[in-house]
């Protein structure tokens, strides 16, 4: 399963956003299931209504909607850890959507990720020791 970021649906869905032409493609070339998170979903929705309006909000609800992708549950043993996670990224900042996606990749064991994000997913580390693997930036550089 490859992780996916608020960037990557925002992307996907805007044709307005720099990253849109890669993330169509990079989308028609996945041959195995994408994983998100419900904070990330609300970051999306939130990103769409603001950019794009209630269409591509519900587009992208559909495509939830239609399993064009799963959405991993956060549960009450992850609350100490969104905290710790946040707390040791402060300076970035951490949000809870990428918390979350730290999280993920450690209940996966495994952080390829699909984000726009040069910065923070470069930084982060899942069981405090693991860098991501950000499959769509790699990508873009053979694009």
């Amino acid at each position: 399963m490859i992780i996916v970021d608020t960037g990557f649906w925002v992307a996907l869905s805007n044709d307005r956003d720099e990253y849109h032409q890669r993330a169509i493609f990079t989308f028609s070339e996945i041959h195995e299931p994408l994983i998100t998170t419900w904070p990330v979903m609300t970051e999306t929705c939130h990103l769409l209504l603001k950019r794009r309006g209630i269409q591509a909000q519900l587009s992208f609800i559909k495509s939830y909607q239609q399993g064009a992708f799963l959405v991993f549950d956060l549960e009450r043993k992850h609350r100490n850890q969104i905290t710790e996670l946040m707390q040791r990224y402060a300076d970035l900042p951490m949000d809870l959507a990428d918390a979350s996606l730290v999280i993920l990749a450690e209940s996966l064991e495994d952080g390829r990720i699909f984000s726009t994000d040069k910065r923070d997913f470069h930084a982060y580390r899942w069981k405090n020791t693991h860098p991501f693997t950000n499959l769509f930036l790699l990508a873009g550089q053979n694009l």
